[in-house]
């Protein structure tokens, strides 16, 4: 009976110290839940990094779109002022022309019976003209009626218009009054450039018809490229002269251009909601077409605060994680877990609200978000 409470005492002796062991063991995994170590050879292959918290800037941005366009004056839609076959038309979509050059030659005989009509009562007006003078001088010598003064008025000034009248159509369809009135008519017209600038777009074949309201060719001046941008209605009001904007031509490349903000327009579109906004870009002889979609963020309030590298930083659950040296030896890196109070972020970094507990200290800044996601 002895022996066996002397094994009874024995076994609750093991089970206790097991019980403390166990115990001990518990409270050692727990703290080094919030301790990862890594060899040199690891940190090496690896290729991680130490660094430190950076001043950093950090924005408020509203995400816009918009396109590349011109001012219009730099920008022509070439047409006629009368209807006309086309007889020439050299130029392709690409072409670079300058201000006069001859873009196309239209051929209508109704150009022949205008220019007639020019002649003819151009020819009437010096008949005219002496009638009427001749007739006003009877008048005031009260030798002619006043019926016959007044109607040879009527007809000189009348015929005058309308020679002053065909006169200028002629001008505009760059056809020479003076070479009309020596008889040299033309069944053609030439359209020269009105700016210089790219051929656009080109509407017309050789042989075709154009009416007065067809668009032959379109020319881009690109000197003066800037960005239009659409801003809803909740947003404009964050919108001011100067701001910074930054965007990309998504669909053609990744570069980031520039841009300041020049207007704000002050009429919102009933049908979307939206504002137009003008940007000049800092490069206005960028390689951008016109017509380009672009993605785009302007800049607004700005400020500089503490931050770390993006990589730097790893999330467990809802909570953000970064990894501080705590030691290093000739075969390890011991780093323990330092729990984030996250700001606003960008592209690259992300902002440390308790910078405080940081600040001096040697954070594994390349290579964390690997360790913290396996923890």
């Amino acid at each position: 009976m002895k022996k066996i409470y002397i094994l009874i005492i024995i076994l609750a002796f093991i089970s206790c110290g097991t019980s403390d062991k166990q115990e001990n063991e518990n409270l050692l995994t727990s703290k080094d839940k919030n301790v990862v170590t890594v060899t040199n050879t690891q940190f090496k292959l690896e290729k991680m990094k130490l660094g430190k918290l950076s001043e950093q800037e950090f924005s408020n941005v509203i995400n816009v779109n918009g396109i590349i366009d011109v001012p219009p004056q730099n920008k022509a839609n070439v047409s006629t002022f009368l209807g006309g076959f086309i007889k020439n038309t050299p130029l392709l979509v690409g072409d670079e022309v300058k201000k006069g050059q001859l873009l196309v030659t239209i051929e209508n005989t109704e150009f022949v019976e205008l220019q007639q009509q020019y002649a003819e009562i151009t020819e009437q007006l010096n008949f005219l003209k002496s009638e009427y003078n001749r007739q006003k001088t009877l008048y005031e010598e009260n030798i002619t009626s006043k019926k016959n003064y007044l109607k040879a008025e009527s007809s000189y000034k009348s015929a005058l218009a309308k020679s002053n009248g065909l006169r200028q159509k002629l001008k505009m369809m760059n056809i020479n009054p003076t070479s009309v009135e020596q008889g040299n008519f033309t069944s053609q017209i030439n359209l020269y450039a009105p700016i210089n600038g790219t051929v656009s777009k080109v509407n017309v074949n050789n042989g075709s018809y154009v009416a007065p309201s067809d668009e032959i060719l379109e020319i881009v001046d690109r000197d003066h490229l800037h960005l239009e941008l659409t801003v809803f209605e909740k947003d404009i009001l964050k919108i001011k002269k100067g701001q910074l904007v930054m965007f990309q031509i998504p669909e053609a490349s990744d570069k980031i251009f520039k841009a300041e903000v020049h207007l704000v327009g002050n009429t919102i579109n009933e049908t979307n909601r939206t504002v137009k906004v003008h940007a000049h870009l800092d490069d206005e002889h960028a390689n951008l077409i016109v017509g380009m979609f672009a993605e785009a963020k302007i800049i607004n309030n700005s400020k500089i605060s503490s931050a770390l590298p993006t990589e730097a930083v790893g999330s467990i659950g809802n909570d953000y994680y970064v990894l501080v040296l705590h030691n290093k030896d000739a075969n390890n890196f011991t780093f323990e877990k330092v729990k984030l109070e996250i700001g606003k972020q960008n592209e690259d970094y992300i902002e440390v609200l308790n910078s405080n507990d940081l600040k001096g200290k040697e954070i594994l800044v390349r290579g964390a978000f690997m360790l913290l996601n396996e923890g």
